[in-house]
């Protein structure tokens, strides 16, 4: 395992001009902290409410979502690979105390890639151009805040949360190619909610 910070002036200063943003509002650092901390529980509501707002014979809008889902758990399970390749420590343990802002307390695990940004990237990625635009929009647009809160609470450096939406990315297109075999997942999922066309259900009674 290469355990190396990597600094370079593109970090540091992106870092710094970020991070110097916090401590200044009380409203914005509780903003910040908020989706710093609670992307992932939040894209799991959005995911909720998705999944009943879209029309009830919907079926490939509610497969979109479940490969979204995937995508950011793929994404994480590549963070896990990334970390026992390259340790890269915290910007908290790296730079002197005094020159950052950090606004969450945060164990001193690897910071390359962010883990937030990347299941963040992977549930958006995983729902560009196979769902209704309002989701996309809505998904992507909270991944963009979530990478600029991870610098702004002072527990990433910019090529993290850079790195960890490339990885998301990449996760979507890997577990986009496997949608058929995926796709009786969501079926049996659709068919547990009652969702999808009255022929869905017409042909599980008959199986029985």
């Amino acid at each position: 395992m290469v355990h190396a910070a990597l600094l370079n002036p593109f970090d540091k200063g992106l870092y710094h001009a970020i991070n110097g943003l916090a401590g200044h509002s009380a409203f914005l650092d509780h903003l910040m902290i908020f989706f710093a901390k609670d992307a992932l529980e939040l894209y799991a509501i959005l995911f909720v409410i998705a999944w009943f707002v879209l029309p009830k014979k919907d079926i490939q809008g509610r497969h979109a979502l479940v490969m979204a889902g995937l995508s950011g758990v793929l994404a994480l399970v590549i963070n896990v690979v990334i970390s026992h390749i390259w340790f890269r420590p915290r910007p908290f343990t790296v730079f002197q105390k005094g020159t950052f802002t950090e606004l969450v307390p945060h164990s001193t695990d690897a910071s390359f890639p962010s883990d937030h940004t990347s299941g963040s990237f992977g549930f958006a990625a995983g729902s560009w151009g196979k769902q209704q635009k309002w989701i996309s929009y809505t998904f992507t647009i909270l991944a963009i805040v979530v990478m600029f809160a991870r610098v702004y609470v002072g527990v990433h450096y910019p090529t993290d949360v850079i790195g960890g939406m490339i990885v998301g990315i990449v996760a979507s297109r890997i577990m986009w190619r496997f949608s058929k075999q995926i796709q009786p997942l969501s079926l049996l999922i659709i068919k547990m909610f009652r969702f999808g066309p009255k022929e869905l259900s017409s042909r599980r009674n008959h199986q029985h």
